[in-house]
């Protein structure tokens, strides 16, 4: 093997890790095999002869739910109901078995929770990414609504509130919604944030995600888009292949602080985002989005900095994706892609949707 000890090390070209400071955890960057052929497995594009509405729509206005004991009313633009089929219940009686303290090596915690669906609107041929500002700001205002109700109940310390786009994320049902999943712990993800947030407070007097935000914002490199509130980038220590953190540039702890201005921002940044993502590969681009922000048991209000995560699967095109196997689920994360090359791809991305595009052009050769 050649010596390279002479060859300055270079991150957009040799294998590296990069630390996560949200999380904690690593991630290996191997940038010299982006150039591989690919025969793995590629996916059946998904097809896009969504009707706008569906009587076997479970989850459309006025139509019987997925237990054929409700139905929806003929609501006009959100609509927000007790999931059907909740993971957590709020009447589970209280219990444990073991004790972590003892090393007991089979414990358990009964735990409650209450778990809601916020459909996004009536329409079941709209994705976020093809939704007005106007209409997303109305859920905006119903996921603040339900953070604040949620926060009242006494046996709830989390509120999770999250979005599923497409068969290949699991999603059931392709009616645009997200869930509000509320627990009487913290989950384990953010609380893994929330203490790293703690820790660089008290070592440093700042808050992460402000410094991180302005050192992304002046260097522009793995910038996405950003407005007033927010800034969109695919973080240096991304692990998805089109990852991004939205994040406000200034600390805010949760939705209980924000105005008018913060509400028309989360919902012009939630547009613009999904929007290059369905552009960048000329499809329904699916994810897993998720919001982080103050628990909702009074702790960690002087550390917490409101953000969302987009975890997207597609890698090459719109049916090739990538899998957690092999050595990221054994060992550690890994990519080849460069949070560099994914936010300069998704910046080259247009913010006007590709099937609105589309219909200008045909309206144009009329």
């Amino acid at each position: 093997m050649a010596n390279r000890a002479d060859v300055p090390f270079d991150y957009s070209e040799h294998p590296h890790r990069r630390r996560n400071p949200l999380s904690g955890t690593w991630v290996l960057v191997s940038p010299h095999r982006a150039k591989r052929p690919w025969q793995g497995s590629q996916e059946d594009p998904p097809s896009d002869n969504r009707p706008e509405y569906d009587p076997d729509d479970y989850l459309g206005p006025g139509n019987s739910r997925v237990n054929g004991t409700v139905k929806n009313p003929d609501y006009k633009d959100t609509f927000v109901f007790d999931n059907d089929f909740q993971a957590l219940l709020s009447d589970t009686p209280d219990g444990a078995v073991g004790n972590p303290d003892n090393d007991d090596l089979l414990v358990a915690r009964a735990e409650k929770g209450k778990c809601r669906v916020l459909c996004f609107s009536p329409k079941l041929n709209v994705t976020v990414a093809e939704m007005s500002v106007p209409a997303l700001r109305k859920v905006v205002d119903a996921w603040v609504e339900e953070y604040a109700t949620l926060s009242k109940l006494d046996y709830i310390a989390h509120v999770q509130i999250f979005e599923n786009k497409g068969s290949m994320m699991g999603c059931s049902n392709a009616h645009p919604h997200g869930q509000i999943w509320s627990s009487s712990w913290i989950p384990e993800e953010p609380a893994a944030e929330l203490a790293n947030l703690a820790g660089y407070w008290s070592r440093k007097g700042t808050h992460m995600l402000e410094d991180y935000a302005a050192l992304e914002e002046k260097s522009g490199e793995r910038v996405v888009c950003g407005n007033t509130t927010f800034l969109a980038v695919v973080p240096f220590w991304a692990v998805w292949p089109f990852e991004v953190l939205v994040m406000t540039k200034k600390r805010i702890p949760s939705f209980k602080s924000f105005g008018d201005q913060e509400k028309d921002d989360l919902a012009d940044i939630y547009r613009r985002v999904t929007c290059r993502y369905d552009n960048l590969f000329t499809t329904l681009f699916p994810y897993s989005m998720g919001i982080h922000q103050a628990p909702t048991d009074g702790t960690s209000q002087d550390v917490a900095h409101f953000h969302m995560h987009f975890y997207p699967p597609l890698l090459r095109s719109a049916t090739v994706r990538k899998f957690m196997v092999g050595f990221e689920l054994l060992a550690e994360a890994q990519r080849d892609l460069t949070a560099e090359q994914a936010a300069a791809r998704l910046r080259d991305c247009s913010e006007v949707h590709f099937n609105d595009a589309k219909k200008v052009n045909e309206k144009a050769d009329e």
